[in-house]
């Protein structure tokens, strides 16, 4: 479990830190970067927040809030508090036209930052869990890496970084997006944005 959950927040930091980001998108308080490396497509979006980022990180790290901004997510619930800074959740998604709903089985893991230079860190991974397998009624998806990265600007403002790698199985959500032809990505963030505020 130790292993996993460091692998969890190991894997974000790899990501963010990886060079070749293109950025794809800048609003007021919003900018969206995209990276590709092979079939592997990896989106971060960077929010500016009017509160402090302790309380970003609060709101951020309960994915049971999360319904209350992303439409993406149909049901939150935590399977599993394995200690106070990881947390295993089942969430479904809407169904696409012609698809199945999908659902996750995700570790979601914590961290505080040592120093203050340093972020906030929500990091979130597919995990197999034997008490809950794959169902009829869903097409089991999984998540590589994802998570949030809460940077402080001032004692009142932080910044949020959200990441996302993805991989084929994914696209098709992501597709229409990336061509400028919907703007879920922004719409999402500036729930998130609004939700957090």
């Amino acid at each position: 479990q130790a292993y996993v959950s460091y692998s969890n927040i190991a894997a974000l930091a790899h990501l963010a830190a990886k060079p070749g980001w293109e950025i794809t998108s800048t609003l007021d308080d919003i900018k969206i970067w995209t990276h590709e490396e092979g079939d592997v497509l990896s989106f971060k979006v960077e929010m500016q927040v009017k509160i402090p980022s302790y309380l970003a990180f609060s709101l951020l790290s309960d994915f049971t809030f999360r319904q209350r901004w992303d439409k993406h997510f149909l049901t939150c619930k935590v399977l599993q508090a394995v200690n106070e800074d990881e947390k295993i959740y089942h969430i479904t998604s809407p169904p696409m036209t012609g698809h199945k709903p999908r659902d996750f089985v995700i570790l979601v893991s914590q961290r505080q930052p040592c120093k203050p230079s340093e972020p906030y860190i929500v990091a979130v991974k597919s995990v197999t869990l034997t008490s809950m397998p794959p169902s009829p009624e869903y097409c089991r998806s999984e998540i590589l890496c994802a998570g949030f990265q809460v940077y402080s600007v001032s004692p009142s403002s932080c910044t949020v970084c959200y990441f996302n790698q993805v991989t084929s199985g994914v696209m098709p959500y992501l597709a229409a997006n990336l061509t400028g032809s919907s703007k879920s990505i922004e719409d999402t963030a500036l729930e998130c944005i609004k939700f957090l505020e």
